[in-house]
């Protein structure tokens, strides 16, 4: 298949369905390893047999090369080309799959190499690097993530059903060396790992299903990560990266572009999408001063890597209707990333015992340009509680009027609810929030986007 170019949005790509995205930067292009899903509407089970490959230069303009490898790439497998990753090493590019052999067992780890990030990738060893007959194999043996250390050392970390695993790799990059160990202090892990190194400190995010503040239902997932000192842990956990996305499973990378930290993720949101017929998306990610990452809000449509997607809510002044006095206002744009809407780890902005309709407001010294927002809301399990409704607003230079074009504004608990709207340039935006009888409102983090 010749190289085509596709559209800048998110999903990245409409004309198949994606998933299981893993990047790579190489100079200054970004590429994309996803498995392809084939699943027809209906069909409540994945159909994988491919992995394609997409790039791009600016995270914005991608270009879609194509399947690069299939199961047909290893002659012991015969089916499921679930997740891989590619890891450059000595000129060569190893792709590490997850793909069901032909043998005793369900999925093993296969490897491929090729003399560039576009292949032709072959099978590089003969057989699964890893299956169940490896000693202390996951209790499933999918979602490998490899990374090479300064001292040139590579390991693997990978698994499903709450079983990570992780393992050094010989020089060769087809061998491991030493015993497979069970990584600690990963929380809630579930699958899907992630590792990366950045300002000498080792990040792994992965996949998780819990509900303390990752996701309302357990058929779903989010994105965690944790740091450590030392490539094989143990783990201390930081927060979480991507909250609960339209696809039941969520799997995600980190990478950085020309200065810029991207998430590359997949969703159900292409048309015609669903949780057998997911779709890659990307969007800009930033770390504080101190080495947390701050929570991404994903976009869709016109977005994607395309917008800075910076919130600008800490650099606005707050102000609201009323505040109770012994919470405080500060709270809604301070930077947290609450565990879920009991978290009072940090300050919150709760506005008991009023009543009714009440806002919260940013004001900026200069015009912004905004068109999308997330507001985290507080429950106290007793006088507030999340809002019957919502509304967003902003000062058209002599009032208040409503934003057009904006989406259901989300009053569900523990959660990012994300609102996008027509880019409005304003100085002031104001959330109007209308409790449910009875109760008081309040909020944890209210986050302003800049288009």
């Amino acid at each position: 298949m010749a190289a085509v170019p596709v559209h800048a949005a998110n999903p990245i790509i409409t004309s198949i369905y994606t998933a299981d995205p893993a990047p790579l930067v190489v100079g200054n292009t970004m590429y994309v390893y996803a498995g392809r899903d084939e699943a027809p509407a209906g069909t409540n089970n994945f159909v994988m047999r491919e992995w394609h490959v997409l790039s791009s230069t600016d995270a914005n303009t991608w270009t879609h090369h194509g399947a690069r490898a299939n199961i047909a790439t290893f002659p012991w497998a015969g089916a499921d080309a679930w997740a891989g990753e590619v890891e450059p090493r000595n000129g060569k590019y190893y792709w590490y799959t997850s793909v069901n052999g032909n043998g005793p067992g369900w999925m093993n780890i296969g490897v491929a190499v090729g003399d560039s990030p576009l292949g032709p990738f072959t099978d590089a060893k003969g057989g699964p690097l890893i299956s169940d007959s490896t000693p202390n194999s996951s209790g499933l043996n999918i979602d490998p993530t490899v990374f090479v250390d300064d001292d040139g050392q590579a390991y693997m970390y990978w698994g499903g059903y709450w079983a990570p695993r992780a393992v050094k790799l010989a020089a060769n990059m087809i061998d491991t060396v030493g015993p497979v160990v069970t990584p600690q202090g990963l929380t809630n892990y579930w699958e899907a790992p992630w590792m990366f190194k950045r300002n000498g400190l080792y990040y792994m995010m992965y996949a998780a299903n819990d509900t303390n503040g990752c996701v309302v239902n357990t058929n779903y997932a989010c994105q965690r990560y944790a740091t450590a000192t030392n490539p094989l842990g143990p783990w201390t956990h930081r927060g979480i990266v991507l909250g609960q996305v339209s696809s039941t499973t969520n799997h995600a990378g980190i990478v950085e572009l020309n200065g810029q930290s991207y998430l590359v993720y997949h969703t159900a949101d292409a048309p015609g999408g669903g949780n057998f017929r997911r779709s890659v998306a990307v969007d800009k990610l930033y770390f504080n001063a101190d080495g947390t990452i701050q929570r991404v809000v994903p976009t869709t449509g016109g977005g994607g890597g395309g917008g800075s997607g910076t919130n600008i809510a800490p650099v606005a002044t707050a102000s609201t209707s009323y505040v109770s006095p012994w919470e405080s206002l500060s709270a809604i744009n301070n930077g947290g990333t609450p565990v879920n809407s009991q978290d009072r780890s940090s300050l919150v902005y709760g506005n008991w015992p009023q009543q009714g309709t009440q806002w919260i407001e940013y004001r900026w010294s200069s015009a912004r340009s905004v068109n999308r927002s997330s507001v985290y809301w507080f429950d106290d399990n007793q006088g507030i509680d999340v809002p019957a409704s919502c509304e967003l607003q902003y000062w058209n230079g002599s009032q208040y009027v409503n934003i057009a074009g904006q989406s259901t504004c989300g009053t569900t608990a523990h959660v990012d609810n994300v609102i996008t709207f027509n880019t409005v340039n304003t100085t002031r935006l104001r959330l109007q929030i209308t409790s449910r009888s009875g109760y008081s409102t309040g909020v944890l983090e209210w986050k302003a986007f800049q288009a």
